[in-house]
């Protein structure tokens, strides 16, 4: 996994350092929902069940390169 300056600086942030590589790699594997931005980044969401929340996780268009993870507070998982 590779990451972005911008990702390394934010991951010190209080609110996100329990977001460890590992919820990122999940996130990244078996996402439940991928959307592809205008500027060819990728967002990928999963659920955390120990955090009762979802993680966002930004990737660059190389889907390999993480720009930036957070827990997603305005997410809706699509109702089937």
């Amino acid at each position: 996994m590779k990451f972005t300056k911008y990702f390394l600086h934010t991951r010190h942030r209080p609110d996100r350092r329990q977001i460890t590589d590992g919820l990122i790699q999940q996130a990244i594997d078996a996402p439940i929902r991928e959307e592809t931005q205008s500027d060819g980044r990728i967002r990928v969401w999963c659920f955390i069940p120990d955090e009762n929340k979802y993680l966002r996780v930004v990737l660059l268009s190389d889907r390999e390169t993480v720009h930036n993870a957070f827990f997603d507070r305005s997410f809706k998982e699509d109702k089937k």
